[in-house]
């Protein structure tokens, strides 16, 4: 087969959803298993504004029954619930940090994943530190890049 064709054949297989071009090495499988294993998840960089894409995911992270936690330095409550300055002012333990900051961020915010002891770092859509990535591996946690819990939990 032409290399044409083999990379028209990949990229089909990708949109029916029997290939993956996951970026962050993880399987469908891991996914499910995050999905399950997860209960409580800090939100970074969550809007108040209902249109944001942040505001949109948390909502339906609540309504598949996590618990979110809304962590934004410039608000006291998102979404009626109590808003967090950064993860070490949250007072109790969490599943997964889901990162809506941009990629320049990821770095210290790994350092901060590491401090709080969470399981899994999720950087939304568009979202890729290679070096955020290896640093947060080497301490133990999952490390998701360029995926969206609202598109792969559903």
């Amino acid at each position: 087969m032409p290399p044409r064709a083999q990379g028209n054949l990949h990229l089909w297989l990708c949109l029916r959803g029997q290939l993956s071009l996951a970026i962050d090495g993880l399987t469908d499988s891991d996914i499910g298993q995050i999905q399950r294993q997860v209960k409580t998840i800090a939100v970074v960089g969550l809007s108040p504004k209902p249109h944001r894409a942040s505001h949109q995911v948390a909502l339906f992270l609540l309504q598949q029954g996590y618990q979110v936690i809304p962590v934004h330095p410039q608000h006291q409550t998102i979404l009626g619930l109590a808003c967090y300055p950064n993860l070490a002012a949250i007072p109790f333990a969490i599943d997964m940090v889901d990162c809506f900051r941009a990629s320049e961020a990821m770095a210290a915010l790994a350092d901060e994943v590491i401090a709080k002891g969470a399981n899994v770092m999720w950087m939304q859509l568009g979202i890729y530190h290679a070096d955020a990535a290896a640093k947060a591996r080497a301490a133990g946690i999952t490390v998701v890049m360029d995926r969206c819990p609202k598109i792969e939990f559903r």
